[in-house]
């Protein structure tokens, strides 16, 4: 498996990926899959200061991950929020970890030091639209759980509530150097 830079040319292949996740279950709290167009826009956004990834399996992305700002204030630039999102029919096969293995190794060279996940709380078992699944892959992925926020999301005519994990990169040092914005290549 490769893991790449995402182009904007990626954009309906990732679209597809997404779509799923939107119309499916309440993973995502988008209600609408968002336009080609839309993911364009994003991916490129995203590559003024931060990594999207693809994973390409024979030829074909089948997953993709990205970071973002944790918080809009300069204080918070040494800190990132991630998400990963992989096809059906590779969920299980390990791309989702090497997909954030190669955005956290990117991430630590831009000086981030804490990254964080919301991910969306099951409220009951056998929750058809929501599993446990993201909250115990990020727990092997070294994150841990830091809060909750109760019932916030409404979708799929239930109330979700979602949990935040996060992830320290490495020691916090006295005087980090600055934030480098990720070089698009």
């Amino acid at each position: 498996m490769e893991i790449r830079v995402a182009t904007e040319q990626d954009a309906e292949t990732i679209q597809g990926i997404y779509a799923p996740y939107v119309e499916k279950t309440a993973i995502t709290f988008e209600y609408d899959v968002p336009s080609v167009e839309e993911f364009r826009h994003r991916i490129a956004t995203t590559l003024r200061e931060y990594p999207y990834l693809v994973a390409i399996e024979d030829g074909e992305v089948v997953g993709y991950a990205y970071a973002g700002p944790f918080y809009g204030r300069a204080a918070y630039k040494h800190s990132a929020e991630v998400s990963v999102y992989v096809s059906e029919n590779q969920r299980g096969h390990g791309t989702g970890k090497l997909l954030y293995q190669q955005l956290e190794s990117a991430l630590a060279s831009q000086n981030v030091f804490v990254l964080y996940a919301c991910i969306t709380a099951a409220e009951c078992e056998g929750d058809p639209y929501v599993t446990d699944g993201s909250l115990r892959f990020h727990e092997k992925m070294g994150y841990r759980l830091t809060g909750k926020h109760n019932q916030c999301g409404y979708k799929l005519g239930r109330w979700y509530s979602v949990v935040w994990m996060e992830k320290s990169l490495a020691d916090r040092p006295a005087a980090p150097e600055p934030f480098v914005p990720f070089p698009a290549l």
